[in-house]
Order: structure tokens, then sequence, then C-alpha cells
């Protein structure tokens, strides 16, 4: 049984799409702004309105509540929301000690005001207050836009090793082609809100 089931996705001007992602499975989504590829992450994630059938290890989302769902099936946006003044507030539970190393933290920013952090921190601590959660998937828009070259590759290796550690699916959105060829996996591409499969060089 696959992990996640998608048949006939539509929403004004998007799909339809039909998508299949297995347990463990890294998809890459590329394509031009204004493709579909953020509102595909929305609509998996159920927050956009849409019609078709979304499933869950074999479960329609119909008959499973919102919040749960978005704790198995994760979007992390390009640009994060902080909803409390202080770090430690966005944390439902205390990351894993050897993750701050991985990705290049001081365990000691949960504690700071989120106005202290850089633009770099926010984006990684946004992805990692996600992983605390443990989903089924994750959706990563741009999860590495902010980063310099450094960060953006101890990113891209913590989480080729946690996917495989927690049986997590991931589909991640880049517009970096160089990104994309280095994550591997099956590579998709949106283009005016239909998916296919991304052409090889």
């Amino acid at each position: 049984m696959p992990l996640l089931e998608a048949f006939e996705l539509r929403a004004e001007n998007f799909g339809p799409v039909d998508l299949t992602v297995e347990y463990r499975e890294r998809l890459t989504l590329a394509g031009p702004s204004g493709s579909g590829k953020s509102r595909l992450l929305r609509i998996l994630a159920d927050l956009d309105p849409h019609s078709g059938t979304l499933m869950l290890e074999g479960v329609k989302s119909a008959t499973i509540k919102a919040h749960i769902w978005r704790q198995e099936v994760v979007l992390i946006p390009a640009e994060s929301a902080w909803w409390a003044d202080e770090v430690h507030h966005h944390f439902s539970q205390s990351p894993e000690s050897s993750w701050w190393d991985q990705f290049h933290l001081e365990e000691q920013c949960l504690e700071w005001p989120v106005s202290r952090l850089s633009s770099g921190e926010k984006q990684r601590l946004a992805l990692m207050r996600a992983l605390v959660l443990k989903p089924k998937i994750l959706l990563l828009d741009e999860p590495t836009s902010n980063l310099d070259h450094e960060n953006t590759m101890a990113i891209e290796a913590f989480m080729t090793h946690y996917c495989q550690q927690y049986d997590t699916a991931c589909i991640w959105v880049s517009h970096d082609m160089d990104q994309l060829d280095r994550l591997g996996g099956r590579a998709l591409r949106m283009n005016q809100g239909r998916l296919t499969p991304k052409e090889s060089k």
C-alpha cells in the first residue's frame, strides 16, 4: 500500500493531478514561478480548497480530522509563520540533542526572542519544529532558499538521513536545479497546474 495517494485533485486553474508517494520516497518538484508547485503542497496538506481524493495509508482525508492530517502531512513553507515572541513557544517538544550541531544552530536559541533570528535561522528552526512531530510526509517549499552553501549542504544531508531513519517521505520544491540533482529520487515538474515527470538533461 502506498503511503499517500491523490486522485483527480482539482482547484481553480489547477489540475487534474494524480500522485502516489511511497514510504521513504524522496520526490523533487521543479517548474516555473506560478506553475502550481506551492499550491500542490498546500492541497496535499489539506490547506487549500480542492476536489478529488487524498488518502494516507489507505484512509481518505475526509475521514481524518484536519489537525491530525496536518500533523502527519506537514508543510514547511519558504516563509514560516511565527506567532509567539519566543522561539521555544513554537515547539511542541524538544528537538533531539544531536540535531543542533547538524543544523549548525545553538540549543540556546530556543530561549531567544523570534526578533533576534536571522532569516536563515528561522528557516532551519521552522524545519526542526516540523520534524519533532515525526510526520509521515514532509512538504518542503524552498526549504534552503535563505541558506548559504554550507548550511544548504548540511540540511540536504540531514534530511536524507532523517527520511530513512523515520520512514518519512519528502516532496522537495526548489528552483535550484543543482540541488534537485543532488537530492535525486523521482523528479517531477509542474507546468500550468499539471504534474508531469521531469525531463532528464
